[in-house]
């Protein structure tokens, strides 16, 4: 663990204590680190930022489920799209609207079109993507927990 020092004046570091106690953290360091991975994220999701080809992501949206076709058409797409989609939460909020989760990774870029084609189809509402860019790597290993010989699969690690 390395350690370093800031200067804050007064007023910064009183509204900093109070955003974290908002927030739940036991401390400022933790406030920092969280700080700290947000924008690091954020330069990397950023058009000029290192590119990002992997990500894992949940993307989350509102819809009416009375729209015509509209739940056929949301979960066509899903299909369509089997190698980004890994799971889907649906939870029935009123008699009317439904809220989707869907866990996805895969491609930066095909993973935000999937999105913004998802998002865009009429009826859909309240949608957004919540993206943490990703390392692929694919080598034939063993697990403890399977079958003998290393099968060749990949795995999406988060960047730190």
């Amino acid at each position: 663990m390395e350690r370093f020092t800031i200067s804050l004046d007064e007023d910064l570091a009183q509204a900093f204590d109070a955003l974290i106690a908002a927030r739940g953290y036991s401390n400022r360091s933790e406030a920092v680190r969280d700080i700290l991975r947000a924008q690091i994220e954020a330069s990397r999701l950023a058009p000029d930022g290192d590119g990002a080809p992997y990500c894992i992501a949940n993307l989350s949206y509102v819809y009416n489920h009375h729209e015509r076709e509209l739940a056929e058409r949301v979960t066509h797409a899903q299909h369509e799209h089997h190698d980004l989609c890994v799971a889907t939460l649906h939870a029935h909020l009123d008699h009317d609207n439904c809220m989707e989760s869907v866990i996805l990774r895969g491609g930066t870029a095909e993973v935000k079109a999937f999105a913004e084609a998802l998002i865009a189809k009429p009826g859909v509402r309240h949608g957004a993507l919540n993206l943490v860019t990703a390392d692929f790597r694919s080598q034939p290993h063993k697990h403890p927990h399977g079958p003998g010989e290393g099968l060749p699969h990949g795995h999406y690690r988060p960047r730190s």
